[in-house]
């Protein structure tokens, strides 16, 4: 069920015709150096050239993968086009397409759980240590932590000259599902009233990071200053968050002492979202846990802790799951074991930080042959120190000795007071694991884009977005339905700008430090438009409609939210197969 659009998004590319003929001028927004001369002569292709495979006969279309530059999928540790062209017959490129889909599907399921798992408790540790602000941390790390999925993705796209279309239309995509779909869900599940300023506020940033992005669509190039800028309004963002906690949080002190001075009565302040709490079940969780605590002291061996922290299903909870449940917990229990072998996770809420000595020690090991052997695709992993030593041999004995010295200086009961140095080591590690999966997942896309000649905005918004965005979806719903439905409201607006605005101006950066400063955009056509103008028309339609409904989300708006998203989908499909066209 978690995953439903996904399976829709499957049945919509199974049931694509595959259009053999490229229709001119019908090609995707793409990132490329700008390669012109002071004449205007063109110095270089910006054309994927990849995207003429399917013209060509079945016998030509391997050696034309094999020699082509823009078929290399240099970033990935699959070139799915030679699988698809040269592993398998011709014959059987609808199983192997089908196979890449279910593939695709794993990979999300990876992306989710590293980063619901693993990168989350590691960013909230750090936020933890480093005594953050809930309002600092909500902004920053947990916007990070929530939209990692989204901002790796789009980063990896970006910095690839013919993908950049899977991130323009995965961060349109995803605004436009998140803020009608999550909105109009939310709406429906539970009726309130939003905070007005909170609102207003995360709307006009979003509709700010929006016309910026229109506007460098419609120049066709974006400079380094320009880059900068998304990344500066975002910390323009922040501090207007900061600052207006503080404002709201000073005119509360005042409020109240004012009334405790007048009277012995204090009136009941209403809360705003930027004082709005964090759902936490750490003070349940450890009730529950004291009922099963042992009378008399246990001290468990080495070994049993060991075993026990790489178990990933708790026998309490596994027998009050349904059977679907457990059957997705046996599907997704290779890859935490997996990750529960390289990736320390320190817990503030926990008495011992959860720490577990055997294991933390074998992951000063696995993790850092992880980074050298996952970065860049094994890169510089492989390299050879002087022709003779590779790089990770070195690793694996530094790790070693690392572990033995923190394995005989420390105890297993409690941990060492450098213990949260673990949450950077975790923090480091899942994020190598996430940019590793979402270059599969664009690298995968970029493939089904070319054999069933689809666009790379058109993957984007469906596929990209709604893999990444669906997670979301179903935990916004569950906060409203907790009773927090400001909160959830908050997510949908306050995550998707940092998306769109760290994704693009990272993203870009990285594309300039491998050509030049300044890059160009060739947006495809109609499609892109469709999906600029939806998101602006959206954000514009919220902006006014909100304010008029004095603020009130019932379930009327829900349902027009709702209906929006599937006329946007439905011009969007239309545009796409030339139904509509200018």
């Amino acid at each position: 069920m978690k995953y439903r659009v996904v399976f829709i998004s499957v049945l919509f590319l199974l049931w694509c015709p595959c259009r053999h003929v490229l229709v001119s001028g019908e090609y995707v927004t793409r990132v490329v150096s700008s390669n012109r001369s002071a004449d205007g002569a063109d110095l270089g292709s910006s054309v994927d050239m990849c995207d003429v495979v399917m013209n060509l006969s079945a016998s030509q279309r391997c050696t034309f993968v094999k020699n082509t530059p823009d078929c290399r999928m240099e970033d990935g540790f699959i070139n799915y086009l030679q699988l698809a062209f040269c592993l398998l017959p011709p014959n059987l490129t609808p199983l192997t397409i089908t196979f890449c889909i279910i593939w695709l599907f794993f990979l999300f399921i990876g992306l989710g759980v590293t980063a619901s798992k693993f990168f989350c408790p590691n960013l909230s540790a750090i936020s933890s240590t480093l005594r953050l602000t809930h309002n600092v941390a909500g902004v920053t790390f947990l916007a990070l932590g929530n939209g990692a999925p989204d901002v790796f993705s789009a980063t990896v796209a970006f910095s690839r000259p013919h993908t950049a279309g899977l991130a323009i239309g995965a961060l349109f995509g995803a605004g436009i599902f998140v803020t009608t779909v999550v909105a109009g869900a939310v709406s429906l599940v539970k009726p309130f009233t939003v905070a007005s300023r909170p609102f207003l506020r995360d709307v006009v940033f979003f509709m700010a990071a929006v016309f910026w992005t229109f506007v460098i669509l419609y120049k066709g190039t974006i400079s380094l200053g320009e880059t900068l800028g998304y990344l500066g309004l975002y910390v323009v963002y922040v501090l207007t968050v900061i600052v207006s906690a503080y404002i709201y949080s000073h005119q509360n002190h005042s409020a109240i002492r004012t009334s405790a001075q007048s009277s012995t009565y204090v009136p009941e302040i209403q809360s705003s979202d930027d004082e709005a709490p964090l759902l936490s079940n750490g003070s349940i969780q450890q009730d529950y846990d004291s009922e099963y605590s042992p009378l008399l002291p246990y001290c468990e061996s080495t070994s049993t802790i060991l075993m026990n922290s790489l178990n990933p299903v708790d026998s309490r909870t596994w027998r009050r799951k349904t059977w679907g449940w457990r059957t997705a917990k046996i599907l997704k229990m290779p890859l935490e074991v997996l990750l529960l072998l390289t990736v320390p996770v320190v817990d503030p809420d926990k008495e011992d930080r959860n720490w577990r000595r055997p294991l933390n020690c074998l992951q000063l090991v696995t993790a850092p042959l992880v980074c050298v052997l996952t970065f860049q695709s094994g890169e510089y992993g492989l390299y050879l120190i002087s022709g003779l030593f590779p790089v990770w041999a070195l690793t694996l004995l530094f790790g070693l000795f690392l572990s033995a010295i923190v394995f005989l200086t420390t105890t297993n009961d409690q941990p060492p007071p450098y213990h949260s140095l673990f949450s950077l080591l975790g923090f480091l590690v899942s994020a190598i694991w996430i940019s590793a999966a979402a270059s599969e997942v664009v690298s995968l896309l970029h493939m089904l884009g070319v054999v069933l000649t689809l666009s790379n905005n058109l993957l984007g918004l469906t596929l990209l977005a709604w893999g990444n965005s669906i997670g979301d979806c179903f935990s916004d719903i569950t906060i409203a339905r907790q009773g927090y439905p400001r909160m959830a409201i908050s997510a949908c607006f306050g995550g998707i700008i940092f998306n769109m605005l760290i994704g693009v101006g990272i993203g870009c950066l990285l594309q300039m430090f491998n050509s030049e400063p300044v890059l160009m955009l060739e947006p495809e056509g109609l499609l892109t438009w469709v999906l600029a103008g939806s998101l602006g028309l959206s954000l514009v339609l919220s902006f006014i409609l909100v304010p008029l409904r004095s603020f009130h989300l019932d379930r009327a708006y829900g349902i027009f939210l709702l209906f929006f998203y599937a006329v946007f989908l439905l011009v969007a499909l239309l545009t796409e197969f030339g139904f509509i066209h200018t």
